[in-house]
């Protein structure tokens, strides 16, 4: 089995940091080895106005699984957890999101999913937790590295530590 899978989670609905963690055991009940967990991080919505921050982590994980069936397992387990279907391209408030950030640093674009995952370069709730457990990690296309990809964020973005990674 092969690392350099990251999974990132988000949630701003309801008991945030409780749908983080069980969005993590029902990952582990479904049988992936988490290599490393970040911690949880609070930032304001991306791209709409919500009512509450969100609460966002990064896991490394290690499975046989292909992209697509790690991203129908995800989804189901996001529906297990409540989340109702979303509208495409639309950002809204979830209980739940399950978005697959890289795959063995893999490029994939389909109709489907894209692989690495869109914007997560410009995001703050991916790149703070994702550099936590992997510093050394590089965009696949743009081939920057994470503190250069940090430092092309605009200091008006915020995020702060909500927890403290534990195994």
């Amino acid at each position: 089995m092969n690392s350099r899978i990251y999974i990132g989670l988000g949630s701003n609905l309801g008991d945030r940091l409780a749908n983080i963690e069980n969005a993590i055991n029902l990952i582990k009940d479904a049988g992936f080895n988490i290599i490393r967990k970040s911690s949880v991080y609070v930032s304001p919505p991306w791209g709409f106005e919500a009512k509450l921050d969100f609460y966002n982590a990064v896991l490394e994980i290690q499975t046989n699984l292909g992209v697509l069936e790690l991203l129908n397992l995800l989804k189901q387990i996001e529906v297990r957890l409540g989340r109702k279907s979303k509208s495409a391209g639309i950002y809204e408030s979830r209980l739940i999101d399950l978005d697959i950030i890289d795959f063995h640093g893999k490029v994939l674009q389909t109709d489907t999913i894209q692989i690495p995952h869109p914007r997560m370069d410009q995001r703050l709730f991916v790149l703070v937790p994702l550099s936590e457990i992997a510093p050394e990690w590089t965009h696949p296309l743009s081939g920057l590295g994470i503190k250069e990809l940090l430092g092309k964020i605009a200091p008006t973005e915020t995020i702060s530590k909500l927890t403290v990674a534990n195994d």
